[in-house]
């Protein structure tokens, strides 16, 4: 099957909830399967970049602006969940296990700002 962005973003939308249930990884993994793509499992949102570039997304440039269908692995900043996180974009917003004010997904990665990658099929 091939990667259907549109369905992917459609999936996470519908399921975000309004706060963070903690489970980031597992709502933008399920997010990616409706989309088409099956990228296995992990514990940690933060170890999702090898299995996103095994299914065929690419790490997007530093300049570049996130398109619908990106998805984003954040690494885990000191004092935070040591599972960083993972939320997937549909255009104007990011959906994780809820509709995110921004990339950051919240005021202690908005305050570290640690190392992420955006990737794109």
């Amino acid at each position: 099957m091939s990667w259907d962005k549109t369905a992917a973003v459609s999936y996470a939308k519908s399921h975000a909830g309004a706060h963070s249930q903690s489970r980031c990884a597992e709502f933008t993994r399920k997010a990616i399967l409706a989309g088409g793509v099956l990228l296995g499992n992990t514990n940690h949102a933060k170890d999702y970049g090898p299995m996103l570039k095994n299914a065929g997304f690419v790490p997007i440039g530093a300049y570049e602006s996130p398109q619908a269908g990106d998805v984003i692995v954040i690494q885990p900043y000191s004092g935070g969940n040591p599972s960083g996180h993972m939320a997937i974009y549909d255009g104007s917003e990011w959906y994780s296990d809820f509709r995110q004010r921004d990339m950051w997904a919240g005021p202690g990665y908005r305050a570290a700002k640690p190392a992420y990658i955006i990737y794109r099929k």
